[in-house]
């Protein structure tokens, strides 16, 4: 994993509870996830993120503005 200049204010704003090595990374978890077909968790409401539900049908009822 890369080192981010900004990973300190990423780790503030990030609202993923999923333990993984690419929290506070945005750049390689925006990957990962479009890779899957998938929305990050900082796209979700903190009760959509609990689901661990990605998919854009999961966005739409718990999108965080």
């Amino acid at each position: 994993m890369s080192d981010c200049p900004k990973l300190a204010e990423n780790l503030k704003r990030c609202n993923c509870t999923y333990r993984c090595s690419k929290k506070g990374h945005c750049c390689e978890c925006l990957h990962y996830h479009r890779s899957m077909g998938e929305f990050p968790a900082c796209f979700f409401t903190a009760e959509g993120e609990k689901t661990y539900d990605r998919s854009f049908a999961m966005l739409q009822r718990h999108r965080r503005d």
